[in-house]
């Protein structure tokens, strides 16, 4: 892009860019001259608005940590209504869009960044454990509200959803079929029948 050309919104853009870039060439190709190139900015656009790479990529999670907090809402929000398992279901492939998936690998495979993130959020798997608080939440409200037993342990039946669903979208090609969705989440839910 020529110098003094003004772009619209750098941030998004190197975001969105980051992202393609992520996708198609996995953690490894994952460049800061990646993004740019991909993007159509110069190099030093992005040392523009971030500190270093790292930088970067530690506001891309975040801004994928905040997308997470509001379908979170939008999942609790959901308590009382419809069927607890349904509900988790239509969720699932919502949440573990290939964007997520990518980037928790990034930040399996970058130790720096994960050590960042674990500062700023102070989460133990960034992405994986806002999922995982999130399944959480709702299991928690819907336990609130009497629609699965009283005594279900939301603390160990959100990160055996979260694991089981990571494994499930990480190993479709594409979205797994609603059908495989809804298996997972009844045999890890079993409780959640209840309500349907």
């Amino acid at each position: 892009m020529p110098t003094g050309v003004a772009i619209r919104d750098p941030r998004r853009q190197l975001f969105d860019a980051a992202e393609r870039v992520l996708l198609r060439d996995g953690p490894a190709g994952l460049t800061s001259r990646a993004v740019t190139a991909e993007a159509g900015v110069a190099k030093g656009v992005l040392h523009r608005h971030f500190t270093d790479f790292d930088a970067f990529l530690t506001e891309l999670a975040l801004d994928h940590v905040a997308e997470i907090g509001a379908q979170g809402a939008a999942l609790r929000a959901m308590a009382g209504s419809g069927a607890v398992a349904g509900n988790l279901a239509a969720a699932l492939p919502e949440v573990f869009s290939p964007a997520i998936l990518a980037l928790i690998r990034l930040v399996i495979a970058r130790d720096d960044l994960r050590t960042r993130l674990r500062t700023v959020t102070g989460s133990r798997i960034p992405l994986l454990s806002e999922l995982t608080a999130m399944v959480a939440d709702y299991l928690a409200a819907e336990r609130g509200l009497r629609r699965i037993p009283a005594d279900t342990d939301v603390s160990t039946l959100a990160p055996t959803l979260i694991g089981a669903a990571h494994l499930l979208f990480t190993d479709a090609d594409g979205t797994p079929e609603p059908a495989a969705v809804a298996r997972i989440v009844a045999a890890v839910l079993p409780a959640a029948r209840r309500s349907q």
